[in-house]
């Protein structure tokens, strides 16, 4: 059998009976208790009366901050309950209204939610920017984040969106814009695939420094192998350059893909350099590959070095 609650009990559960905040066993209790106890009964119109002057302050003009918050989605949602007998339509906006028809009277933090559902719903399924800024077309591309939301005792709603659209920038790949993008996909890109696709444009256009650097970072740092193998066709140009030679070298000693290491020692044996001898060297001391180990080795042979170190 369920414990009787005593009036002490009964008071301080009236604030939670109150916001719907009791399971249904107590909610019986409690109705059980007030429909015997006269005081009891006398605190809950107190407490609801509270609660109504609450929702029936008007927000001065000097009020500021969380209060004037709280207290314009009271307006709002009372605005919005006065119009409920309005026909509306169908959709998101019914399953809004009903949500507003639970009797919860901590009106507050229910306004707050439907604010922010409403802000939500806007910034990503209609991608309008509120406070007169342009709407975008319905095939736009947008990413948009809500920063923050303001109601006021009118019944509007202020949210600001941070938003990005995609755009299409075309040019030809030696113009300085389209080159930026292009290095900027080979370093920041998650995708090898467009990686790939833009060091394929970029390779032609090795001859300038900055797309050369970016080139010889993919080769040295880039997971992806099919990424290095391509960033090394587009330094073939360039094996004799000491810079790239060195970066080759070091492919030879560091890379774990041996197709990459075999391209780079195609690469290396196109030139001499006597200054990259010492990693030859170390090359053929640890490649377990047989090609490369060859033609390492041969390469130290018509450079007049001696294969092992002294």
């Amino acid at each position: 059998m369920s414990r009787v609650l005593d009036c002490t009990e009964i008071v301080n559960e009236i604030p939670f009976y109150c916001y719907g905040e009791v399971s249904s066993e107590v909610e019986e209790r409690i109705e059980a208790h007030l429909a015997a106890c006269a005081g009891c009964r006398g605190e809950l119109a107190r407490h609801k009366a509270f609660l109504e002057l609450m929702d029936a302050r008007e927000v001065p003009a000097s009020v500021l901050g969380e209060d004037a918050m709280l207290a314009s989605c009271r307006a709002t949602l009372r605005g919005a309950v006065a119009a409920e007998s309005e026909p509306r339509s169908s959709g998101w906006l019914n399953a809004l209204r009903n949500f507003s028809r639970f009797q919860i009277p901590f009106q507050v933090p229910v306004g707050a939610v439907a604010l922010v559902a409403l802000g939500f719903l806007a910034a990503r399924v209609t991608p309008v920017r509120f406070g007169g800024v342009a709407q975008a077309g319905v095939g736009d591309a947008m990413f948009s984040n809500i920063r923050s939301v303001e109601a006021d005792p009118g019944g509007g709603v202020r949210i600001a969106v941070d938003e990005v659209r995609r755009r299409v920038v075309t040019g030809s790949p030696r113009d300085a814009q389209i080159q930026e993008l292009l290095v900027s996909a080979v370093r920041e890109e998650s995708n090898p695939g467009l990686r790939v696709e833009s060091i394929s444009i970029l390779k032609d256009g090795a001859d300038l420094e900055s797309v050369r650097t970016a080139l010889l970072d993919a080769l040295t740092h880039d997971p992806n192998p099919g990424v290095r193998l391509k960033a090394l066709d587009g330094l073939k140009g360039w094996a004799g350059n000491p810079v790239v030679r060195r970066r080759l070298a070091e492919v030879l000693l560091r890379d774990d893909n041996p197709g990459v290491r075999i391209q780079a020692i195609d690469l290396l044996t196109a030139h001499r350099d006597d200054s990259i001898v010492g990693v030859l060297q170390n090359v053929v001391q640890r490649e377990d590959n047989d090609y490369v180990r060859t033609r390492t080795t041969k390469l130290l042979e018509e450079m007049g070095a001696s294969v092992g170190t002294y």
